[in-house]
């Protein structure tokens, strides 16, 4: 079930209440119980107060602390779970303008240093040749919301500069059925292949593409992308979701581990998309 703002919000509220309620019946004082849970004291103000969301193992960390029935602790986590997760419609998107969702993601790539990207259906935009990005920027069906499509495609091709930038290590895998999804008229799909095969050769990028006849032991399904070791985003067909919890980041890293051990990398992805332009340049429309 979508998690809306106004829910989120409520329950963020309430959590921090929750715990300062219970830090304070408890009889200890934020320096005590930030010894206790080895925090800073500087920490435990800021989540008591909901200027921080602390992460399900943090309460866990503070719940302990305070020796609090498990009872009690248990619906505090069933909260703290809901709590890390964020979920934006791309209805609400659409409203504000998708270039402002291609700010965000320019924000977000530019705070991390690793990022892994699993692609089971199409590739990300950071590897989007212009046709390409204009032709998964429209509206597929009329149920989708309009959108400023020129200005989303100009500020999803400026995010690609940060793919220069050595200090930062990407990771994008694909399956075979992403690479060749004619999302677009062969001569797009064609010049979106060339370009994945050169993005590969760039030092701080590692490209990886899962064969249609590789037996993988487990099921592509849905796009994710982890970003650091600190949250992971999940595309759905209506929107985001943002996890936080360390668990989710964990199970997702081993996902993509998953997937990755059966994926052909180097020179072999690149050889793959050089010959899947070749055959898509040899069909006819």
């Amino acid at each position: 079930m979508p998690i809306e703002p106004e829910t989120q919000a409520r329950e963020r509220r309430d959590l921090a209440e929750a715990l300062r309620g219970l830090r304070r019946a408890s009889g200890l004082s934020g320096e005590r119980l930030a010894v206790r849970c080895n925090m800073s004291q500087t920490k435990i103000s800021r989540i008591e107060t909901g200027r921080a969301l602390p992460s399900v193992m943090d309460v866990e960390r503070i719940l302990a602390a305070l020796n609090v029935p498990f009872e009690v602790a248990d619906e505090l986590l069933k909260l703290a779970r809901r709590a890390n997760v964020d979920y934006a419609s791309w209805r609400a998107c659409a409203r504000v303008g998708l270039y402002h969702k291609q700010a965000e993601l320019r924000a977000l790539e530019s705070s991390s240093l690793v990022m892994r990207y699993f692609l089971p259906a199409i590739p990300t935009g950071l590897l989007h040749v212009r046709e390409y990005a204009t032709a998964t920027l429209s509206r597929t069906v009329e149920s989708d919301p309009a959108r400023d499509v020129t200005r989303a495609v100009d500020a999803r091709m400026e995010r690609q500069r940060v793919l220069d930038d050595a200090s930062r290590s990407f990771f994008f895998l694909m399956t075979e059925q992403a690479v060749r999804w004619r999302r677009a008229n062969r001569h797009v799909m064609a010049a979106q292949c060339s370009h994945m095969a050169e993005v590969n050769q760039k030092p701080n990028v590692r490209l990886g593409i899962v064969p249609q006849a590789a037996e993988v032991a487990g099921t592509p399904m849905n796009v994710f992308v982890i970003y650091d070791d600190r949250l992971v985003t999940i595309e759905l067909f209506s929107g985001e979701v943002v996890l936080r919890d360390p668990r989710d980041i964990i199970q997702h890293q081993n996902l993509f581990d998953l997937f990755w051990s059966n994926a052909i990398t180097g020179d072999a992805a690149t050889e793959f998309l050089l010959q899947a332009a070749g055959e898509f340049m040899r069909k006819r429309d």
